[in-house]
C-alpha cells in the first residue's frame, strides 16, 4: 500500500514562488491593476515621433531612466547587444545633421514630385534642436552560433536593438520628453563620424528632449504622408492567404491542446520536487501525460525485419545472412532487441516484412502497391499496439544505413557526404560505396518531378521494414498512443509520417541519439531531445528499448512519488 503522506510543497528561496496550483486557480492574477494597464494604453496610444524640440536640458536623472528603460529590453539569448552613444558635442551634431540632410535629398531626387515635395516639408532639425542625441548601436561581434537564438535568425540581434529603442521611446512620452528615430543616414558614414568598430552598427540616431510640439496624432499621418492600416487590414490567421507555395498537407490527427499541455506540467508540480527536476525525462513524461496516457505501465517493441538487394554493391561490413540469425534469434526471445525489450517490460512482435525487389542504386527497391500494402499492415499494427501501452520502434536489415541515408538525405535536402555514417563495423572503402550508392539513388529521384507523398519516397528509396514502421507510427498516433524511436532508420519513418500528418509529431519521443551521421540531423527536424546518448550501433530497437524503460520509470515517479498539499 502506497503511503499517501501529503508534505509542505517546497517554496524556492529564490525565483517563482508561486505554484501551478495558484497559477491554475487564477491565470490572470500577473496582470497589474486596471488603472496601470489603462496608463500603459495611454502611453503607447499617444507615442509620437517628436520633431520640434525646445533646447532646455534634460536632466541626468531622467535621462537615465530613459536609458534604464532602453537596457531592460529583451535581448535574443539576454545578449544585451545595445550600446547607447550619448551625444551631446556640438560639432558631432552638426557633422550628423548635415549627412541627414545631404540623405533626404539624396532620397526626394528618387521619388515621385508629389512624395518628394512632402519628404522635404517634413521638419528633420530634430538633431541640430534636441539637447541629447542617442544613437543605439548594435555590436554584433559575437558569432551568431553563440548567442542563443541567433543561429536561427542571425538578425535577431538588430531585433533587441529594436525593442530598446521602443521601451525608451514609451519611457520618454511618460517622462513628458518627445523622442524622435531618424534614419536618414549612410550607416558606414554615421558610424566612421562616431568611431565605431567593425562589427559594431547604429540603428540611426535618436533626438530626445522637451518637445515644442504637442502632435495629436502621428507626424507622418498629419502631413499626409499616410494613415495607420485597420487592425484588420494586419492580423491573419494560421497562414499567408492566396500563397503561391504549395499548402502544407492537412492533418487528420489534432495534437494536445494547450489545456492538456499546460494541464500535464501542472500535475508534476505536486510533487515532493523542484520543477523539471527531471530534465529531458521530465518533459518526454509531459508529453505522454498530455495525450492521456500517463497510466501506461507497458507496451511493446515492434521488430521490423528487412531484406535488401542493395548489399550488392558492397554497403555492409557483415554478410546478409546475418538478417535471417537475429530475425531467428529475435523470433526466440534472445536477440539484443528481444532481451531489451523484456528487460523493459515490453511485449516483443517481429514482423517479418520480406524482401526488396530492386537495389536502390539503379531501381526502385519497391514497387507502390508493395509499399502501400506494407503500409496498411504498419498502420493496423500500430493502431492495435497503442491501446495497451508505449510502442517502441526497431529494425532489422543487413544495408538498412545505407538506404535510411539515402531517405534522410532527400528529407533534409543534404548531400550524401553529409548523410551517409559509417554504419556497423564499415571501413573507408564501405563507406564510399555507401555515399556512391546514396548520390546515384537521388539522382535517380531529382531526375524526375516527385510528389512529397511517402508512399512514393519509400517506393524509391525505401525498403520493406521502413515502410512497415511508418505505417505503425500513423497508427499509434491515429489511436492516441505514444511512440518511442530508436536510431536513424525509425527517426527517418517518423519524419515521413510526420510529412504525410504533421500531427504524428506530439505522440514522438526520441530513446536515444544514434552514432549515425544524419540522426541528429533527423531528431532536429522533428524537434526532438533524445532521451539517451550512448553512442550505440546496436539496433534492432535496443535504444528504444532503454528510453521506454526510463520513460515508464519517470511515469512511475509521477504517479507514485510524494506529494506536497
Amino acid at each position: 500500500m502506497l503511503d499517501r503522506t501529503l508534505y509542505e510543497r517546497p517554496v524556492p528561496l529564490v525565483g517563482d514562488r508561486t505554484s501551478a496550483a495558484e497559477r491554475a486557480a487564477d491565470p490572470t492574477a500577473w496582470a497589474f491593476p486596471d488603472a496601470v494597464r489603462g496608463a500603459l494604453a495611454d502611453v503607447v496610444g499617444a507615442r509620437r515621433d517628436v520633431r520640434r524640440y525646445r533646447p532646455d536640458p534634460v536632466p541626468d536623472d531622467v535621462l537615465e531612466r530613459v536609458l534604464e528603460s532602453g537596457h531592460a529590453a529583451p535581448s535574443v539569448g539576454h545578449s544585451q547587444p545595445w550600446r547607447f552613444l550619448v551625444v551631446t558635442a556640438p560639432d558631432l551634431r552638426e557633422q550628423a545633421s548635415v549627412m541627414a540632410d545631404r540623405c533626404r535629398l539624396e532620397q526626394a531626387a528618387g521619388m515621385d514630385p508629389d512624395a518628394a515635395r512632402q519628404l522635404l516639408a517634413l521638419q528633420l532639425e530634430g538633431i541640430r534642436e534636441a539637447p541629447v542625441g542617442v544613437v543605439v548601436c548594435c555590436d554584433r561581434r559575437a558569432a551568431a552560433a553563440g548567442v542563443l537564438g541567433r543561429a536561427t535568425f542571425p538578425d535577431s540581434d538588430v531585433w533587441s536593438c529594436a525593442c530598446a529603442i521602443q521601451n525608451m521611446w514609451l519611457t520618454a512620452r511618460a517622462e513628458g520628453l518627445g523622442l524622435g528615430w531618424v534614419t536618414l543616414f549612410d550607416p558606414a558614414e554615421l558610424g566612421a563620424l562616431l568611431h565605431l568598430p567593425d562589427g559594431v552598427v547604429t540603428l540611426g540616431w535618436l533626438c530626445l528632449g522637451w518637445p515644442d510640439e504637442r502632435p495629436p496624432a502621428p507626424g507622418l499621418e498629419r502631413a499626409g504622408w499616410s494613415r495607420r492600416a485597420p487592425l484588420s487590414d494586419v492580423v491573419l490567421h494560421d497562414r499567408w492567404p492566396a500563397s503561391d507555395a504549395p499548402e502544407p498537407p492537412a492533418s487528420r490527427l489534432r495534437a494536445p491542446v494547450p489545456r492538456q499541455v499546460v494541464g500535464a506540467r501542472d500535475g508534476s508540480d505536486v510533487l515532493l520536487t523542484p520543477p523539471s527536476s527531471l530534465g529531458v525525462l521530465d518533459r518526454a513524461v509531459d508529453r505522454v501525460v498530455a495525450l492521456g496516457r500517463g497510466d501506461v505501465t507497458g507496451g511493446a517493441l515492434v521488430l521490423a525485419v528487412g531484406r535488401h538487394d542493395v548489399v550488392a554493391h558492397g554497403v555492409s561490413a557483415f554478410p546478409a545472412s546475418v538478417t535471417e540469425d537475429v530475425l531467428a534469434a529475435s523470433r526466440a526471445g534472445t536477440s539484443l532487441g528481444a532481451v531489451s525489450a523484456r528487460a523493459a517490460g515490453l511485449a516483443l512482435h517481429v514482423v517479418d516484412a520480406g524482401r526488396t525487389s530492386g537495389d536502390l542504386a539503379t531501381t526502385d527497391p519497391l514497387t507502390r502497391d508493395r509499399t502501400e500494402q506494407l503500409l496498411e499492415q504498419g498502420r493496423a499494427l500500430g493502431g492495435r499496439l497503442a491501446v495497451g501501452g508505449l510502442v517502441a520502434l526497431g529494425e532489422v536489415g543487413t544495408g538498412n544505413t545505407t538506404v535510411a541515408s539515402a531517405l534522410a538525405a532527400s528529407l533534409l535536402h543534404q548531400e550524401p557526404a553529409s548523410a551517409v555514417g559509417l554504419g556497423s563495423g564499415a571501413d573507408s572503402a564501405i563507406l564510399a560505396a555507401k555515399r556512391d550508392v546514396v548520390g546515384r539513388a537521388l539522382a535517380r529521384w531529382s531526375s524526375v518531378p516527385r510528389s512529397d507523398d511517402p508512399v512514393e519516397r519509400l517506393s524509391v528509396l525505401g525498403g520493406p521494414e521502413l515502410a512497415v514502421l511508418t505505417g505503425v507510427v500513423l497508427g499509434v498516433a491515429a489511436a492516441g498512443g505514444l511512440v518511442v524511436l530508436d536510431g536513424l532508420a525509425t527517426g527517418v519513418c517518423a519524419l515521413l509520417a510526420v510529412r504525410a500528418e504533421p500531427g504524428v509529431v506530439a505522440s514522438l519521443v526520441a530513446g536515444q541519439r544514434s552514432n549515425e551521421r544524419a540522426a541528429g540531423d533527423v531528431l532536429v527536424r522533428l524537434g526532438l531531445e533524445p532521451l539517451l546518448d550512448l553512442r550505440l550501433r546496436a539496433g534492432e530497437g535496443v535504444g528504444a528499448a532503454l528510453g521506454a524503460q526510463l520513460l515508464l520509470s519517470g511515469l512511475r515517479l509521477r504517479t507514485e512519488g510524494a506529494r506536497t498539499g
